[in-house]
């Protein structure tokens, strides 16, 4: 008894092993690094080590590196979770015993009489209910270490999703300049075709039209690259050095030869889910209070305490008293059936959140196949396709076959293809992500996948 009573006060053990089970997760279950930053010389250590990383084109590991190391907002949730734990660690305590003092005079026929009293008390009801409170204070710890795993699985997701977004909101940026650059082309050529004549104006309207709207694509496509790579930084936590120094990859990560399998996505769901965890650890610790809440709905108040009075010319009186509450007026029975409800409660969230798990799992993984099959589609057949279009394109004209404007045309629709491939491709690493968050118990909003093509691409092949 007494070393679970020196045990409950070791706060600060119990936040760093909650932090360790926070680490192993970590590289277990994501295959990242948590580093938690609790003096200036860690922070200037990491803050040389991202420095470092920054100095050449960031991978999407390193982005989750940093975020998990570096970044503020994930440093105030692994303060949050200690904040957490110290608080379950407080509530497992026993109350510190009370001390009364009593100093009193008494007038008589004898002169002033002083009587002293004096008694230290404890609660009877924190000894005897001390392997229970442990026990809940347990649970408490073991909801903040999931509760922790979820809020570094939802940083993980997040970061590699703003790095799929940025990385490939640049590379749009890049093949929309080389479209815009075909069509001011086109136009400039109708310009000139126009003025000898040999143009009509209606002609030349349509490539002005056609490089106008390449233009505003542009403008939208290099606002976009950098609103995502101000989302990656923030997500970083970069400073406004660090993030003058950031640099990206030129393009995406190449597919996967395979994508996942449907049955290994689903294997052991319901041990690996986070928030099935939590549910059934909330299940047994109601489920455990319902048993205490038996005993204390009726007796919610045991106090003991030991007594010493003295009295002038008496000799010291010593003994003890009882404190004990009676249940005249309150019988306990709202507490009891409050306690039954929440287990019932308990116990269906338990069964909804298994079976949401499963759904969001089926969704999340269909979303990732499309996104997959969607994006060797491109790479293998669209784009493939316009490359050969285009070439042939460059045959005919050099047989004066077609005119300038058709070889234009084609070139302008192959580089619109690569910007649908490129968007299907960041649509697949971003279900990826989703997946795995999925798998693990944090589930993401399935991605659309939408065809981003403009008017003028979807006429240029024409």
């Amino acid at each position: 008894m007494l070393a679970a009573t020196v045990l409950t006060g070791c706060a600060s053990v119990a936040i760093d092993e909650n932090f360790a089970e926070v680490e192993r997760f970590a590289r277990e279950q994501t295959g990242s690094e948590v580093r938690w930053l609790r003096s200036d010389p860690e922070r200037e250590a990491m803050r040389t080590e991202v420095d470092r990383l920054l100095a050449q084109p960031l991978a999407i590991d390193d982005a989750v590196r940093i975020a998990l190391g570096y970044s503020p907002a994930f440093q105030s949730l692994l303060a949050e979770a200690a904040v957490a734990s110290a608080d379950a660690t407080g509530s497992a305590r026993i109350g510190n015993p009370v001390f009364t003092f009593e100093r009193l005079f008494r007038s008589g026929a004898e002169g002033r009489e002083l009587d002293i009293g004096r008694s230290l008390g404890i609660s009877l009801f924190d000894l005897l209910f001390l392997p229970a409170r442990l026990e809940q204070a347990e649970f408490r710890q073991q909801q903040t270490r999931l509760q922790s795993s979820i809020a570094l699985l939802s940083t993980v997701t997040e970061v590699r999703q703003a790095w799929v977004d940025a990385v490939a909101a640049r590379q749009v940026a890049h093949y929309r300049e080389e479209v815009a650059t075909a069509a001011g082309t086109a136009a400039e050529l109708a310009r000139r075709m126009q003025a000898t004549g040999n143009f009509s104006r209606l002609q030349r309207a349509r490539e002005q039209a056609l490089a106008a709207e390449e233009t505003a694509n542009l403008i939208r496509a290099r606002q976009n690259a950098t609103a995502a790579r101000e989302a990656l930084i923030q997500r970083l936590g970069l400073t406004p050095s660090q993030a003058q120094a950031l640099r990206l990859p030129d393009q995406l990560p190449a597919l996967p030869e395979a994508p996942i399998d449907e049955a290994t996505a689903g294997a052991a769901l319901l041990d690996n889910r986070l928030d099935v965890r939590i549910a059934r650890t909330d299940l047994e610790r109601t489920a455990k209070s319902l048993g205490l809440t038996q005993v204390t709905s009726v007796v919610n108040g045991l106090h003991v305490a030991g007594v010493r009075n003295s009295e002038t010319g008496e000799s010291s009186q010593r003994g003890f008293e009882v404190e004990l509450p009676l249940p005249l007026f309150d019988f306990g029975d709202a507490a009891r059936a409050g306690s039954e409800a929440r287990y019932l409660s308990a116990f269906n969230r338990t069964l909804e959140v298994a079976n949401n798990a499963s759904s969001q799992v089926r969704v999340a993984y269909e979303g990732y196949r499309s996104a997959y099959d969607l994006a060797r589609h491109y790479r293998s057949e669209v784009v493939p396709l316009r490359q050969n279009i285009t070439e042939e394109s460059v045959l005919q004209y050099n047989g004066m076959l077609i005119g300038v404007f058709e070889l234009l045309a084609a070139a302008r629709a192959q580089s619109a293809s690569v910007v649908q491939a490129i968007e299907a491709e960041r649509d697949f690493w971003r279900a990826e992500a989703a997946l795995k968050a999925s798998l693990l118990g944090q589930p993401i909003a399935p991605i659309s996948l939408q065809s981003s093509a403009s008017p003028a691409e979807a006429g240029a092949g024409h």
